[in-house]
């Protein structure tokens, strides 16, 4: 198996032991994404749209771009900004989305309303 680390400083370090991205057999596997800067303002527009350019640096960093992502995993601490944040996420595909789902979950690090991670082939 090839494997390979990708790290960007146009993207928020890692806060745990773990990868911003592992390249592995033609996938991306990108790592969660949160917007720490954006959070507190408690607009999840901007935070959204702060999750998306971080993965999107990441993506650059690979090699890759958002037509790459196949799949992708939405953490949400309020599904009542469903309609907000898809607003956001959907700017960033404007033909073939990827698969998705989207989950409500109790907490997220760093007290933060959203995260995403994603998986690109390329």
């Amino acid at each position: 198996m090839s494997k390979q680390i990708v790290h960007t400083e146009e993207a928020p370090a890692a806060i745990g032991p773990y990868s911003q991205a592992v390249k592995a057999n033609g996938f991306l596997f990108v790592s969660g994404q949160i917007a720490l800067d954006v959070a507190a303002s408690g607009d999840i527009k901007a935070e959204t749209q702060k999750v998306m350019e971080n993965i999107g640096a990441i993506l650059k960093a690979a090699g890759l771009d958002y037509t790459n992502i196949v799949k992708s995993s939405i953490f949400v601490k309020d599904l009542n900004n469903f309609v907000a944040i898809n607003e956001v996420y959907g700017s960033f595909f404007t033909s073939e989305p990827p698969a998705r789902e989207t989950v409500e979950v109790a907490r997220l690090p760093k007290d933060v309303n959203v995260e995403i991670s994603v998986i690109a082939v390329g």
